[in-house]
């Protein structure tokens, strides 16, 4: 059984990083893949990290930190890059042709539910009632949030509900092997590969699939920059510290958090108001994550 990450001040700082520009990377991927854009998901999605696999690859090698992966690194970067950017990240894109940012917010939001849930699988134990009623706390708060935005209807059907569930899953997946697997390579260089192997499934998946070829219009383009320097260089770099920093079940509150952050930047940027139903959802979900925070306190890391 794995020995559990003790929270530290450096992993809450990258966990940080997540939380707030993870929070907006639902709209600008809406903005590039919905009808008229121009970016097909899966060529949108090589198109952003095959771009940031390179620089920070390059940045690892001219600040003379090891590039050249063992064995066994080159097969954890591998399963996991795929995991988290081709499945996870991928469907994401697919799915939001055919529903609006909110409800993929909501769904992936339960992403912290199927890691609790594998990883008691894994570890032959059930997670205490304390940390159980944390998640669906933090899970409720989400639903009260995205109530307002789902009753005024938002579109999406059936294929876009089961491609963000396979999304979410496909993240926690990707996200556990690489946290029971850690590589020994920097953060930067760890973040590049897993981004370039992401990267080579999406072509794969363009290729197969005969996507058209990308013709974005202006605003497109600038949601395709923001995803690349905010969403892959600076946040993902942020992620795989953090993982590496912190244990699983601190990490796996971002979910929670993003939908938060993102109806605070509507309202500071583009006056969006927020109502009871923003405030109640906004409660709801920073007590999740605060009883997820004082579960780990108590118990402390468990052999």
């Amino acid at each position: 059984m794995k020995t559990e990450k003790k929270v530290t001040w450096g992993g809450l700082l990258n966990l940080f990083v997540v939380y707030f520009v993870w929070g907006s990377t639902y709209l600008a991927i809406r903005v590039a893949v919905r009808e008229g854009s121009g970016f097909p998901p899966f060529a949108l999605g090589a198109m952003r990290v095959l771009p940031a696999a390179a620089i920070l690859i390059a940045l690892g090698a001219l600040a003379r930190k090891r590039v050249r992966l063992t064995r066994r690194e080159l097969v954890t970067l591998i399963f996991s890059g795929l995991l988290l950017w081709l499945g996870g990240n991928g469907m994401v894109n697919w799915s939001e042709q055919r529903a609006d940012s909110s409800i993929a917010a909501l769904m992936i939001a339960a992403t912290p539910i199927w890691v609790a849930i594998t990883e008691a699988i894994l570890d032959r134990r059930l997670p205490s009632l304390r940390f159980a009623g944390a998640l669906m706390i933090g899970f409720s708060g989400i639903a009260v949030l995205s109530w307002p935005v789902l009753r005024s209807g938002v579109r999406a059907d059936i294929l876009a509900i089961i491609g963000l569930l396979i999304a979410g899953f496909s993240w926690g997946l990707g996200t556990i092997l690489q946290s029971r697997r850690p590589v020994g390579v920097q953060s930067v260089v760890s973040a590049g590969y897993q981004q370039l192997f992401g990267g080579i499934g999406f072509v794969l998946i363009f290729l197969l699939s005969s996507e058209p070829v990308p013709n974005p219009i202006p605003e497109a383009w600038w949601a395709w920059g923001y995803l690349v320097v905010f969403g892959s260089l600076f946040s993902f770099t942020a992620y795989v510290r953090a993982v590496e920093l912190l244990p699983t079940s601190i990490v796996m509150t971002y979910p929670y958090v993003n939908p938060v952050i993102a109806v605070f930047l509507g309202w500071i940027i583009l006056n969006e108001p927020i109502t009871m139903w923003t405030i109640a959802g906004a409660v709801l979900v920073l007590l999740g994550v605060a009883g997820i925070f004082q579960e780990r306190r108590i118990n402390g890391p468990r052999p």
